[in-house]
């Protein structure tokens, strides 16, 4: 997966919020740390606010 598909995808999942949107973007940020590293979902998780939103926090594996 590109960035920039995570990106769409991730910025679907924070559009509709949510418990199993949650898990949707937790799949989207693992899927990026296997092909892109930890940085890249670091980057994902800061750009995309899902600490704020999901208690993601950068470094650390959802």
């Amino acid at each position: 997966m590109t960035l920039e598909k995570a990106r769409q995808l991730l910025g679907t999942q924070v559009s509709f919020g949510g418990g199993y949107n949650r898990n949707g973007a937790r799949l989207i940020i693992a899927d990026v740390i296997r092909e892109h590293g930890q940085a890249a979902a670091d980057q994902l998780i800061r750009e995309m606010r899902l600490d704020e939103l999901f208690g993601f926090r950068p470094g650390e594996a959802p």
